[in-house]
């Protein structure tokens, strides 16, 4: 395939995708988002403890 063909068919799949996408809706929006916060809050609290444990132990 050449560069043209390729261009070509991401345009094609980019279209399909786009075609099949729909924008969430407000309570879609809102579950994303606690998900998003509780992944986050999840992580931070995560790397406090290896740091706590890290302090306690002399590292």
């Amino acid at each position: 395939m050449n560069v043209q063909e390729d261009f070509n068919k991401f345009i094609k799949d980019s279209k399909r995708v786009l075609k099949v996408a729909k924008k969430p809706d407000s309570k879609e929006y809102r579950e994303l988002a606690k998900i998003s916060a509780l992944g986050v809050a999840v992580i931070g609290v995560l790397g406090f403890v290896i740091v706590l444990l890290g302090s306690l132990i002399g590292l």
